[in-house]
């Protein structure tokens, strides 16, 4: 099928061995790739039960039809397995320059199963897969061990690796690619870390032709014309995501002290603007975008001057600063920075740490820890990837934490995941979002955000909201399915997808097939959620945030929840019965 090889790579890490397998076109126009056809495997593939940090567990990459063509936002690839943070399905996606060189090995899928018998490097390029030891780099951080695996790779070649976290079975572990780029969620990294691998290294070159150049041609010049005219096109050059910090606060939606509030009263010290008055920033962006929405950052004053990063992005600077009222960019900048190299993901380690300031306001933390506090933030972050002392119990994740800690009335999660900075008791359709996807407390399956933050949609109705979300989440499953960065999201519209998809795959579909592809592959990450024990009852927001106001007095009741969760439901159920 065109945009694809119609092949993946299967590693057999017990035996040290790999095989390339076919995929079929059947399974290809059926997901489409990326999202849909690692949903798919992962479904396939996984043993129903199956312990998430055991060897059972696969570990599956995935690129989709416009990886590596000329298309804006397309290098982004994917990765899949059962999540240790929530015992059901993960996906996670990562930008930067990877994309291209693990596509162009030749393959559309990469499965990782089984265990090394020591710490080792994976390294893949067009001929096939070299597996070196990696003891020695054994507790390195994730940049030390991305230098340590380039060095024993073909020159051009690109890594993902994880850090002593991933290594440690912390269940929110992430994986960096590009140094500072993240497969951030579900805990992707402990499964690395749980198969022994240190990281993997792609070198490719080869690009899979696609059905309509010219056609693909055209889309991209329309891409770019409407990119140049749009506004917030040129935001996301100048601020980057930061620029939601004001937004945010403007709309009493920036979680803030533990979820209490929607508002931080020193949002301005934190802000986009003042990165840009008080950091050295240049633009940085993933391969011929034009967005440029990435920031390299280097700070002026203080005690971290000289630090550079890239970011921070706006949900670290959410997780690190507004739930901990961190009240300096600096120290949110530090303390981003310390959780890449351990290989820790920003959002839920930011929102570990304020669960455990908000309970030891209320004396039910056994570890000094308050907020406003980057130093013991810090400290506490050391001992959750070291695995030590309260470290060891936190690094289990919120929901087994909580448990443990008798702290499940006041941790905000779902199903084990933490929600992203966008307070659902103002963004009604985000409460929804988070409730209903497949991987947790997720804010990118369908980012309704964008639409009620710029007031396109009424963000405190409830009525109607259910299919308004499902218009976004299912523009994203195809976006994901490509994969395409959702940046592009008011570029790339619904006659633009079916345009690109046609052009790449030669996959001529109307509005409504397009839909029902959508509509399937979303339900294969609830499909596989059900398998393991998820269901309908564990697709809520948390009691404290049904139960309580914030402290503008912002609500979402369950009666409101109930009456969108109904609909969700109904209109998902019925265009599964439509294209059935």
């Amino acid at each position: 099928m065109k945009g694809f090889w119609n092949r993946l790579l299967r590693i057999d890490l017990d035996r040290g061995t790999w095989r390339t397998e076919p995929i079929s076109d059947e399974l290809l126009v059926r997901t489409l790739g990326g999202k849909g056809l690692g949903a798919a495997l992962l479904l396939a593939e996984n043993p129903p039960g199956v312990d998430a940090l055991s060897p059972g567990n696969r570990f599956i990459l995935t690129t989709g039809p416009v990886t590596g063509t000329a298309m804006w936002g397309q290098s982004r690839f994917a990765a899949f397995a059962k999540s240790p943070a929530t015992g059901g399905y993960a996906e996670s996606y990562c930008g930067g320059a990877l994309a291209p060189k693990i596509k162009g090995c030749g393959v559309d899928a990469v499965i990782l199963e089984g265990r090394r018998p020591a710490l080792s490097f994976l390294a893949v390029d067009e001929q096939g897969v070299t597996f070196h030891g990696a003891e020695p780099f054994r507790g390195w951080t994730t940049d030390r061990a991305e230098d340590a695996l380039l060095a024993l790779s073909p020159p051009g070649a690109g890594a993902m690796t994880i850090g002593p976290a991933g290594e440690n079975g912390v269940r929110f572990a992430c994986i960096k690619s590009d140094r500072w780029r993240s497969l951030g969620r579900c805990g992707l990294g402990a499964v690395l870390g749980s198969k022994n691998v240190k990281g993997i290294s792609f070198c490719g070159a080869r690009r899979a032709a696609v059905a309509d150049p010219d056609g693909m041609r055209r889309i991209v010049s329309a891409v770019a014309r409407k990119g140049k005219e749009s506004p917030v096109s040129a935001l996301y050059r100048k601020y980057g995501t930061p620029m939601q910090v004001a937004l945010t606060n403007a709309q009493n939606c920036f979680p803030t002290r533990y979820w209490s509030s929607g508002r931080f009263a020193k949002w301005e010290a934190i802000s986009a603007d003042y990165m840009i008055e008080n950091f050295d920033v240049v633009n940085h962006a993933c391969p011929d975008c034009f967005l440029q929405c990435t920031k390299f950052c280097r700070v002026r004053r203080g005690r971290h001057a000289g630090l550079e990063l890239e970011g921070p992005e706006y949900e670290t600077i959410y997780a690190l600063g507004g739930l901990n009222e961190v009240d300096s960019l600096e120290e949110i900048a530090w303390l981003n920075d310390l959780c890449d190299k351990l290989g820790l993901d920003t959002m839920s380690a930011g929102n570990i740490s304020a669960l455990a300031a908000e309970a030891r306001a209320r004396g039910r933390f056994p570890w000094d820890i308050g907020y406003n506090q980057p130093d013991r933030m810090a400290e506490l972050f050391m001992l959750i990837a070291e695995g030590r002392e309260i470290g060891a119990v936190l690094g289990q994740g919120i929901k087994r934490a909580a448990a443990e800690l008798g702290l499940e009335d006041l941790a905000v999660h779902v199903k084990g995941l933490e929600p992203a900075g966008f307070e659902p008791r103002v963004l009604k359709g985000m409460g929804l979002a988070y409730a209903t996807a497949a991987r947790g407390a997720c804010h990118l399956r369908g980012t309704f955000y964008k639409a009620e933050l710029a007031g396109l949609v009424d963000k405190a109705a409830v009525a109607g909201k259910a299919v308004q979300v499902i218009d976004y989440e299912d523009r994203a499953a195809l976006f994901d399915s490509l994969i395409l960065c959702r940046f592009f999201r008011d570029l790339i519209l619904w006659d633009e997808l079916g345009a690109l998809i046609a052009a790449a795959t030669g996959l001529a579909m109307t509005r409504e097939e397009l839909e029902a592809m959508a509509n399937e592959i979303t339900l294969d990450g609830r499909r596989f959620n059900l398998r393991e024990g998820l269901g309908a009852e564990d697709d809520r927001l948390p009691p404290r945030i049904l139960r309580e106001k914030t402290a503008e007095g912002m609500s979402l009741g369950p009666e409101e929840m109930d009456v969108m969760l109904r609909e969700y439901n109904a209109v998902r159920e019925s265009r599964r019965r439509r294209s059935s």
